[in-house]
């Protein structure tokens, strides 16, 4: 498990999808949009640390009856800048 994988446990949902977000660190982890419909996975610098009920949205375990998939997306790339800017704040990414 990477750094920033690990860096995931314990804190707070930074997806945070109203009506979905469980607002419980102890769910929290890395999670990442899939690739191109292939099963692929991003590198981790593209991930958003994410509770399970935004993660079950994300991943499509679960259907928003509020929300298009665009706009799902959209929080979570609104997620993963926070979460990256979490990850400067912990030096574990480094913008040179």
């Amino acid at each position: 498990m990477t750094k920033i994988r690990e860096s995931a446990r314990g804190q707070y949902c930074q997806v945070r999808i109203p009506g979905h977000c469980s607002g419980n660190p102890e769910t929290t982890v890395l999670a990442h949009l899939n690739g191109a419909g292939i099963g692929l996975k991003h590198p981790d610098i593209f991930a958003a640390w994410c509770c399970e009920g935004c993660h079950d949205l994300i991943d499509g375990r679960v259907q928003s009856k509020n929300y298009s998939r665009e706009q799902v997306k959209l929080m979570f790339y609104d997620g993963m800048i926070r979460t990256q800017a979490k990850l400067l704040e912990l030096g574990l990414i480094k913008i040179s």
